[in-house]
C-alpha cells in the first residue's frame, strides 16, 4: 500500500517556489529589554531571492521581523508567511528504557 502524499503547503503571496531551512535559535535584543534573549529564525530561498523571518516571543507579545526578501513586510504578513513556510516538526521517536 502506498502512503498518501502530504498536502502541498499553501502559497505565500509574493514568494515563488520557496524553500525553507529548519528553524534556528538566534540571539536578539529588543528596545524594551535590557538583556539578550533568543528568537526563532526561518531562512527562506525563493525565485525572488533569499531572506529570513525572525519570531521574537517577548513578554509584550510575539513580534516578527523580516530581512532580505521579507524586508518591509507588515507584521501580519510576516506572521502568515512564517506559519505557512515553517517546516513541520519531526515526530520525536526518542524512548527511554525502563530499567529494573
Amino acid at each position: 500500500m502506498v502512503a498518501p502524499a502530504s498536502p502541498p503547503k499553501p502559497a505565500v503571496a509574493g514568494v515563488t517556489n520557496p524553500k525553507a531551512t529548519p528553524l534556528s535559535r538566534v540571539p536578539v535584543r529588543t528596545r524594551e529589554g535590557q538583556v539578550t534573549t533568543s528568537a526563532w529564525r526561518l531562512e527562506v530561498a525563493a525565485a525572488e531571492g533569499t531572506g529570513g523571518i525572525v519570531r521574537v516571543d517577548a513578554p509584550g507579545g510575539i513580534h516578527f521581523r523580516g530581512d532580505g526578501l521579507f524586508l518591509g513586510w507588515e507584521a501580519g504578513r510576516l506572521a502568515e508567511a512564517y506559519a505557512r513556510l515553517r517546516p513541520e516538526s519531526e515526530v520525536d521517536t526518542f524512548v527511554t528504557q525502563q530499567l529494573g
